[in-house]
């Protein structure tokens, strides 16, 4: 298998926001004397609509509404005290001078993840952000990895998707790619097919990203 590019997801794969995000819905549970089920929290990472974290609460009004404000502000600050996952500028860094061309396919809108990349100093890695907002169907429809494709003018084998979750895995798969499975915290024990290779992080930069799926490097139109 030889590649021209790679495309990855971006929440919890290159800036793990899926844990800090995670770990504030849990505290809130817990404040109101419950518990945040983890596979069922697993079924709304990297989609939309997949599970509703509101329902057990039974808040309503003004009362939602002050929660959610101080939630999302907790969530933010957290994100933002953050770096990218260990391991990925040195691997970005290594796809770029083996002639890789980057992309990022994701459920997020691009405004979300914009500024992420500003702050990361990663605002002119990726030639093309494949985004919710410039598609009808967002992960585990393939329709985010065509877009990708589409936008840098590559065939599905030409490309490796690179995914946090299982619903992402199952987009890149379904839109005929391979993947690889690089799991946060809150996506680990996802019931991920055994075709998608799993890796436990980044640290073992470009060669180990290839060497999960036999894969190496071309740069030819061949």
């Amino acid at each position: 298998m030889k590649i021209r590019a790679l495309i990855f997801d971006f929440d919890g794969t290159l800036l793990d926001t899926e844990t800090h995000e995670f770990r504030r819905w849990q505290a809130l549970y817990t404040e109101h004397g419950r518990e945040l089920d983890h596979a069922g929290w697993r079924q709304g990472v990297g989609t939309w609509g997949g599970f509703d974290p509101w329902a057990a609460l039974g808040l309503e009004g003004a009362e939602r509404e002050a929660t959610h404000a101080r939630l999302h502000a907790d969530i933010l600050a957290a994100i933002g005290q953050d770096d990218l996952r260990p391991g990925v500028r040195v691997l970005l860094d290594e796809a770029r001078q083996a002639g890789l061309r980057l992309a990022i396919a994701s459920s997020s809108d691009r405004s979300w993840i914009q500024p992420w990349l500003e702050q990361h100093g990663l605002a002119e890695t990726f030639e093309v952000l494949a985004t919710r907002d410039r598609v009808s169907r967002v992960k585990p429809d393939p329709e985010l990895y065509a877009l990708a494709l589409a936008d840098l003018g590559l065939h599905a084998g030409e490309a490796l998707a690179v995914e946090d979750s299982y619903h992402g895995a199952t987009a890149a798969h379904r839109a005929g790619l391979r993947v690889v499975v690089v799991p946060n915290e809150v996506t680990a024990g996802s019931p991920f097919l055994e075709d998608w290779p799993l890796i436990a992080g980044f640290e073992g930069g470009l060669s180990a990203l290839l060497g999960a799926v036999g894969a190496s490097v071309t740069t030819s139109a061949e």
